[in-house]
């Protein structure tokens, strides 16, 4: 087979994951027990109206509204890290219910760099809450009831790192304590957060909506690059802190929550000594994420649920069911 045969292959490949995706999207965000069943028996070549049931994708204010609720969680975390404080209350009002945060505190960083760095991270993730608020004017959803605390043993984060091996179960876990706790929280969202952009951008269909959304994947990217690099790099300096094993287990423990399979990787690469800073497929190519699998994860729960984890009482909007 010739590589153009090959090529053809995978984008045909793609075409065909990207029909079904849009066939399951809405359905999975829990509009009703019909239009699931539909949905469903379209994928698997029943029904009468496969057309109609693969048009039935997400708006995309729908899809952007998604998009905010991960920035608002984002940009509360590192607010909290280099403040001390959340969000002002005039980026929280909106569409659907006003929720209520349980706060962290501020990191006592130790490292200058590790510091510049989340006051920057902070200052990008604020701009892109602000950014979509505006876009969305009117319908732009509030921010819903989140959980950036550190206290509780059965918090999200707390949670997250029992799942992954970082604290023993019922002990509690402060992403705010130092560099490290910090870069390991921030692990935790930024890969996610770029897999969620990748997987909504194909389902755009407005090119404005569609630049921006390319513009705010490539930040998360560069943020993503950017925690993954320090972690490894701090985890080659100093192995007895464990960062590297750390990281490559909240992986570990992404891809158990997302019902995908293997789209998520550690720090580390496959031979000893390598780094794996760009987690990529096969393709050379980012992993995408439809969002009902991004929920799993946000959510702590492998299940279909409508709340959980970081969002104790849901996201906002027409998108917020796990698979």
């Amino acid at each position: 087979m010739s590589e153009d045969s090959k090529v053809m292959d995978v984008l045909v490949q793609r075409a065909d994951k990207l029909a079904k995706r849009r066939q399951f999207f809405r359905s999975a965000g829990g509009v009703g027990l019909g239009l699931i069943g539909g949905t469903i028996l379209g994928a698997c070549g029943g029904g009468s109206s496969g057309a109609s049931a693969q048009s039935s994708g997400p708006t995309d204010p729908e899809i952007l509204n998604f998009a905010l609720n991960l920035e608002y969680l984002e940009a509360t975390f590192y607010a909290y890290a280099t403040t001390g404080a959340g969000l002002p209350a005039s980026l929280m009002s909106g569409a659907g219910t006003p929720g209520t945060v349980i706060p962290g505190h501020a990191v006592t960083f130790s490292d200058p760099v590790v510091q510049a760095y989340a006051n920057e991270i902070a200052k990008d993730e604020l701009e892109h809450v602000t950014f979509l608020r505006t876009a969305l004017g009117a319908s732009a959803v509030a921010m819903p009831a989140l959980d950036v605390g550190y206290q509780s043993p059965t918090g999200a984060f707390s949670k997250a790192a029992q799942a992954a091996g970082l604290v023993p179960a019922g002990t509690a876990f402060d992403p705010y304590l130092n560099d490290e706790t910090f870069l390991l929280a921030a692990f935790i969202f930024e890969d996610v957060g770029v897999t969620a952009y990748k997987g909504a951008a194909p389902l755009i269909t407005n090119k404005t909506y569609l630049s921006a959304a390319a513009g705010i994947l490539a930040a998360e990217a560069y943020h993503a690059g950017l925690v993954r690099t320090v972690l490894y790099a701090k985890g080659i300096a100093t192995p007895s802190l464990g960062l590297i094993a750390s990281a490559n287990a909240i992986s570990a423990a992404r891809n158990a929550l997302d019902n995908v399979g293997n789209d998520d990787q550690g720090i580390s690469g496959a031979t000893a000594g390598s780094s794996n800073i760009v987690p990529l497929d096969s393709n050379g190519l980012a992993f995408s994420r439809n969002y009902p699998n991004v929920l799993n994860i946000v959510y702590l729960n492998s299940a279909a649920v409508t709340q959980g984890g970081f969002f104790p009482a849901g996201v906002n909007g027409d998108l917020h069911m796990s698979a």
